[in-house]
């Protein structure tokens, strides 16, 4: 009695390395701006979902592989700028006047604007009459943008919702900018 056995013989499964040239390669395309960023994304779901080869080389054929020359000058581009922008932020913080984060044994939020009635007033133009709101909520500080027409920013991003902020951030309210410190 002979068995005969039926095999089906599916493509070899994807590396890890062929995905990750694949975004690469996407990745490097939105950066020389031949990709937008709708492309990209779609293009990125795709190629994490591709289970062979060649539908990871569909998705990258009309993209121009980098060498390792351009590659290095793209590198060392991003370095220097991103050095430039972190020098420019330490530079910021050390000029940014203090804010002194309240007693945490203070029991209600502080609040934060324009409007005498608040904790802190702040008689800025790009300041809302109630623009934020800073609490001590279970150990850590929480602030609270309350919908204020300028926004508020925490170390440059922009706050919805609520965030958590430590000593040495910087806060913006509209454009008026403070380090945190505790007393």
């Amino acid at each position: 009695m002979t068995s005969s056995f039926e095999f089906s013989t599916y493509p070899a499964r994807l590396s890890d390395a062929e995905r990750d040239k694949a975004l690469q390669v996407l990745r490097d395309g939105v950066a020389m701006g031949r990709l937008s960023h709708d492309t990209f994304v779609r293009r990125m779901e795709l190629a994490l979902a591709a289970r062979r080869s060649d539908e990871l080389a569909a998705l990258v054929a009309d993209l121009p592989r980098e060498n390792r020359f351009s590659r290095a000058v793209l590198g060392t581009v991003e370095a220097v700028s991103g050095f430039t922008v972190r020098l420019r932020r330490a530079w910021q913080a050390e000029r940014l006047p203090k804010l002194l984060l309240p007693n945490p044994a203070r029991t209600h939020p502080l609040r934060i604007g324009r409007d005498p009635a608040n904790g802190l007033r702040l008689n800025h133009e790009t300041v809302s009459r109630v623009h934020a709101e800073l609490s001590h909520q279970g150990g850590i500080w929480v602030l609270r943008d309350l919908g204020s027409t300028n926004g508020t920013t925490v170390n440059g991003r922009r706050v919805i919702g609520s965030v958590v902020v430590r000593e040495g951030d910087q806060v913006a309210f509209g454009r008026t900018a403070f380090r945190l410190a505790v007393n």
